[in-house]
């Protein structure tokens, strides 16, 4: 089935019940792996409800549902505002620096990351220095594209004008995902609290509408996640059982 974390990381994660596609998709894209994200958007786009569980067990699984598409889909509730957190240590961090904050800087950059094919997914600009008129830029992308992204900004660096590059290959990303996040006030507050209490550092930030994404150092993604999932109230009252693979 699909559970609130990774059981290697939190062993008291809990086993979803339910858990709509919107919120699979997210927790997808944000580094889970029980089901490919290509997988729950062709479900998804059919209305079909698919039902995660092992091969290895006649136990209950998790169904995975379009709240639009199904009539049941208003008793389809979990009582936690987040329904997961996922963690990801598949990207690396870029970072632009000193980039002419003038109109069109920014276009000039990822234009040129863009033509390496390489999927950018946050991006932080800092307020610029004053004095300088110059501003950093930083952005998220896999691993396996950052050679080919730093190639391609160097060799672009005199007609785009910024004075360095920094490649951090040593970051993870953690996320949070729950539908009723839309609705719910703190979310933010008590993510960046609970990060805090843990003595971790947020790098960058990201949000959508039922997402918070945020970077610290890969070498405390690990406390991070169990930091979080505590702090929401996800832990179960025992450790997870797992039947083959991850139980994720």
């Amino acid at each position: 089935g699909v559970f609130t974390a990774d059981p290697r990381v939190v062993p008291k994660a809990r086993k979803l019940d339910r858990i709509t596609s919107e919120e699979m998709l997210e927790l997808a894209a944000s580094g889970a792996k029980v089901l490919h994200i290509r997988a729950v958007e062709y479900a998804r786009r059919h209305g079909v409800t698919l039902h995660v569980r092992s091969s290895f067990s006649y136990t209950e699984g998790t169904i995975v549902y379009d709240p639009q598409a199904s009539p049941e889909g208003e008793t389809f509730m979990e009582e936690s505002v987040i329904a997961g957190v996922a963690a990801d240590l598949s990207e690396a961090k870029i970072t632009v620096v000193g980039v002419p904050d003038i109109p069109g800087a920014a276009a000039k950059i990822f234009k040129i990351v863009a033509n390496t094919n390489a999927n950018v997914d946050m991006i932080v600009q800092n307020v610029s220095a004053a004095a300088t008129g110059r501003t950093d830029i930083s952005f998220t992308l896999p691993k396996a594209d950052g050679e080919k992204a730093i190639t391609a900004l160097r060799n672009a660096q005199e007609g785009v004008g910024f004075e360095n590059l920094q490649y951090d290959d040593q970051i993870g990303k953690l996320a949070i995902v729950g539908n009723a996040m839309r609705s719910a006030s703190g979310i933010s507050a008590k993510l960046f609290e609970s990060l805090y209490d843990a003595g971790i550092n947020i790098e960058m930030i990201s949000t959508s509408e039922i997402r918070i994404s945020v970077v610290t150092r890969a070498a405390s993604i690990n406390d991070a996640v169990r930091a979080v999932h505590t702090a929401f109230g996800l832990d179960g009252e025992g450790d997870a059982v797992v039947h083959g693979g991850t139980g994720r």
